[in-house]
């Protein structure tokens, strides 16, 4: 369970847009720390639900099917929970299947499209455990022959966003993690070698 140091806001002090986001994270998740701490800035809560997803993610220019691929495998690869929960349902009402849903760690599995395989190795080269992550002449080829460049690059952007999200989250204590998210404190690291 999330453990912020920031302030919880309570929902009687939200404004009706961190209400709604409150509401809808308790019924998905039982759990609304992102939303009761983002409740401290609200404009800026606000424009990240809204405006980097309405502008970037769902109309910046690529399909929503590998916007969906991207931000699934990123939220695996981190071990967002609160992502892989939300991401879920987004992921299928976006018309993934859930063969290619159970694969999204495996870009060689046979259920991926060439263009959904390239999609998901962009997102693991974006990804927070990839320190040597490189758009390299092979996978920019393999995107060019579905994207063009500003496809590509606004895909990039937006896993840049969301990776940066991730970081933020999980060092502010604001989502549960599973077994594969690689921000672990120190304390955690020195408590695990104590044992």
């Amino acid at each position: 369970m999330p453990n912020p140091l920031l302030r919880r806001v309570p929902r009687a002090e939200m404004n009706e847009y961190c209400q709604s986001a409150y509401d809808g994270s308790m019924k998905l998740l039982e759990d609304a720390s992102v939303v009761e701490v983002g409740a401290n800035a609200p404009h800026i809560f606000e424009w990240y639900r809204n405006g980097f997803y309405n502008d970037v993610f769902k109309n910046g220019g690529v399909d929503a099917i590998s916007m969906e691929l991207l931000r699934g495998r990123l939220a695996y690869e981190h071990g967002c929970v609160y992502c892989q929960i939300s991401d879920t349902l987004a992921a299928y009402k976006a018309g993934i299947t859930e063969e290619q849903w159970g694969n999204i760690l495996n870009e060689d599995a046979t259920c991926f499209s060439p263009k959904e395989r390239a999609v998901i190795k962009l997102a693991s080269q974006m990804a927070l455990p990839n320190m040597h992550g490189e758009l390299t002449p092979g996978l920019y080829g393999e995107l060019r022959n579905h994207f063009t460049d500003g496809q590509i690059y606004t895909m990039g952007m937006a896993a840049a966003v969301l990776t940066g999200m991730a970081k933020m989250i999980f060092v502010y204590d604001l989502v549960e993690k599973d077994a594969a998210c690689p921000i672990v404190p120190r304390r955690a690291d020195l408590l695990a070698a104590a044992e």
